[in-house]
């Protein structure tokens, strides 16, 4: 079955998603908010960046990578994590969040402006550890403290932000919020395409003080997608 996956398009692997939940094309488009008759007019089999971010973000569930390549299991509740895969501040799948318990806070600021994270990682199971049943149903990985200003008034100094790393990056959200770790230190950003490099994306604050700049997508270590906020008054 998984060949076969491999072998299939986008447009073939969401229809075979769709199947699995019981729905139908109309109701499925209903649902996520696309145009009727959008699934049966993707000919090519690609689906286009703005339905894409509708699907995932009614379906938080399944996987990007799947849908976007076949690699993988359809849902994140049953992915299976590569053994060699690194994440910012932890190295491996032993030092994984429990998704089912808790999850960890990572004990170092996530600088919303510039700041370096490469000093050395921790262990999770050293990190405070939090049940948040709708960051863990959201897929959640792990927990960051925001340091700075330059994402208010979306995220204010102190914010905990609940994060899901991007497993490839081989597709981004444009305009959405990610935590990057880069050569150039950890960030949180809100990501466009660059128009003059797609070699580069373009790093956005969403306070005005702080002015866009673009990123060689090589200069990514990681690549982080912010799923939810806990905010102190």
């Amino acid at each position: 079955m998984k060949n076969n996956v491999e072998n299939m398009s986008q447009h073939e692997r969401l229809l075979y998603f769709i199947e699995s939940i019981g729905s139908s094309k109309k109701g499925f488009e209903d649902e996520v908010g696309l145009s009727r008759g959008n699934l049966s007019q993707w000919r090519n089999g690609v689906i286009p960046p703005k339905a894409l971010q509708k699907i995932l973000d009614a379906h938080p569930e399944l996987s990007q990578d799947w849908l976007l390549t076949g690699k993988g299991s359809m849902l994140y509740s049953d992915h299976d994590y590569d053994h060699e895969e690194k994440t910012p501040a932890y190295n491996s799948r032993n030092d994984r969040p429990n998704k089912q318990a808790s999850l960890p806070l990572l004990p170092m600021d996530c600088i919303a402006g510039y700041s370096g994270w490469d000093n050395a990682g921790v262990r999770l199971s050293d990190c405070p550890q939090y049940i948040v049943p709708e960051f863990i149903n959201a897929q959640a990985e792990f927990l960051i403290r925001v340091s700075g200003s330059s994402m208010y008034p979306k995220y204010s100094s102190g914010d905990i932000l609940a994060c899901r790393k991007v497993q490839q990056i081989t597709f981004i959200q444009w305009g959405k919020v990610y935590v990057i770790d880069s050569q150039q230190g950890v960030m949180v950003k809100r990501l466009f395409e660059d128009p003059s490099d797609h070699n580069c994306i373009i790093c956005k604050s969403d306070n005005d003080n702080y002015p866009p700049f673009s990123l060689p997508k090589e200069e990514i270590r990681s690549l982080s997608i912010v799923v939810g906020v806990i905010r102190m008054e």
